[in-house]
């Protein structure tokens, strides 16, 4: 009982802090760091919880041994998918390709004269391109500059227009992806597979949901604020201009940002078998190539085109600052609150009361989804819990991806749901409206993809 209150204390000031916009990585790292202290202190029999085979000789020590196991593994296994997939997408911008891309995707939808139906068909479309594009905010600012302008001449309202493109990236689908990667790498299963064999079938039922309920919700608002769909042919308010590139990139530079996710899916369990190629080893190919094809297009100034390629490795740095040592940070806390024997307590409660896996998975998306809403990170909340996944399914059949999906899910449409997450804020500003506005009309398509995404989950549990 006294871990237990050590625990939630520990977690309730961790969430407050957070709450309160005090850097995640850091609370995380020093909750994680006290509720190990605690149980070395407290409870020395638990401490070898969290000591290695080899551990350093005294237990303090052995505290900080831990985060070096954590950085070692992670760093050589998810963190390096992690950081090769942000690396090529930054390239990708750098040359053009993501601009290309997106342009040669939204085109189609300028040719439909029906406003609303364009604005429901752009969430699908731009739900697609983030399989390409796994930067929410990356994503929201490239069809800010596209697609964007193209619904309002249409006769979308700002709003609108703004609040769909704030949805475009709630599911995380794909390779690239790294709540993807990590809910993958924590269920033990390749990232090819987790993609096609439970994120498709499930983004099957939730995307066109997602599109219908936008459909609707954004007439009912539009019609509510009296706004008259108008076409016009000029360009609106408050547009962004998009990031400057040195030249524009040839048509054919659309298909690079596709090269990886093709490969991995070629050359995998699902077609060809007897050759496989890893994420990483795709991301470099397809960073290469791209700079091969710059080499071609700038031959005239192969310096400058030597020096762009450096944006590829910046672009890793950047995935380890912000996601790679998140996740570090979240499972050290997650390896704390399993040493007290929280976990073990949450799990014997559960079952004591009848939750049962259903039950459970409830609670944790509640949590999950709480969590991102009030932080505005769907990585946050997802950091925080999917190392506890295996641990609270152990005794199920369906494995720890009949969590971890569910979990994942969640914490990208609760970011959406959030007015302080980055997206939002993004395309509030664009829209000349507040955030809460924003989120008053995410709420109805994002609020129907839960309950879809419960019902799946619940059935998909059931039938396990």
């Amino acid at each position: 009982m006294i871990a237990l209150i050590i625990a939630i204390a520990i977690t309730v000031i961790a969430a407050t802090l957070i709450i309160k916009r005090y850097q995640p990585h850091t609370v995380l790292l020093l909750s994680g760091l006290t509720l190990f202290a605690a149980t070395a202190l407290f409870f020395p029999e638990q401490s070898v919880i969290f000591r290695k085979t080899d551990p350093t000789g005294w237990t303090g020590f052995d505290i900080f041994e831990h985060i070096h196991g954590i950085m070692s593994y992670r760093l050589a296994g998810l963190g390096l998918i992690i950081m090769a997939a942000g690396g090529f997408a930054k390239y990708m911008d750098h040359i053009g390709a993501t601009n290309a891309m997106v342009d040669i995707s939204i085109k189609p939808l300028s040719r439909i004269h029906a406003p609303y139906l364009v604005l429901a068909i752009g969430y699908a479309v731009g739900q697609v391109l983030n399989i390409f594009i796994p930067s929410a905010a990356g994503l929201a600012m490239l069809l800010l500059v596209t697609l964007y302008p193209t619904l309002v001449r249409l006769g979308v309202s700002k709003a609108a227009a703004a609040a769909m493109i704030g949805t475009t990236s709630v599911l995380d689908l794909g390779p690239a992806s790294g709540t993807a990667n990590l809910a993958a790498n924590t269920a033990n299963i390749d990232v090819a597979i987790f993609f096609t064999q439970y994120q498709i079938p499930l983004a099957v039922f939730i995307i066109p949901t997602i599109c219908v309920l936008t459909y609707f919700s954004a007439k009912y608002f539009d019609s509510r604020d009296g706004h008259v769909v108008v076409a016009s042919h000029s360009a609106p308010v408050g547009t962004m201009d998009p990031e400057p590139v040195t030249q524009s990139a040839p048509g054919f530079y659309a298909l690079l940002p596709i090269l990886p996710l093709t490969m991995i899916l070629i050359f995998s369990k699902l077609f060809i078998a007897h050759i496989e190629i890893s994420v990483v080893t795709a991301m470099i190919m397809g960073a290469l190539l791209g700079l091969f094809c710059e080499m071609i297009r700038l031959r005239h100034d192969l310096r400058e085109v030597f020096k762009g390629f450096m944006v590829f490795f910046k672009g890793m740095g950047t995935m380890f600052s912000g996601i790679i040592s998140l996740i570090i940070c979240a499972e050290f806390f997650a390896g704390g609150l399993k040493a007290i024997g929280a976990i073990d307590f949450m799990i014997v409660t559960a079952e004591s009361a009848g939750f049962g896996l259903v039950g459970m998975m409830f609670v944790a998306c509640i949590l999950v989804a709480v969590t991102a809403i009030l932080t505005g990170s769907g990585n946050a909340a997802f950091f925080s819990f999917a190392n506890l996944a295996p641990q609270l399914t152990a005794s199920s059949s369906a494995g720890a991806v009949s969590l971890l999906l569910p979990l994942q899910f969640t914490a990208g449409i609760a970011r959406s749901l959030s007015p302080v997450s980055g997206v939002i804020i993004a395309v509030s500003e664009v829209a000349g409206c507040s955030p809460i506005d924003i989120v008053k009309r995410t709420a109805i398509p994002l609020g129907g993809a839960l309950i879809v995404l419960f019902t799946y989950n619940v059935l998909f549990l059931s039938a396990s």
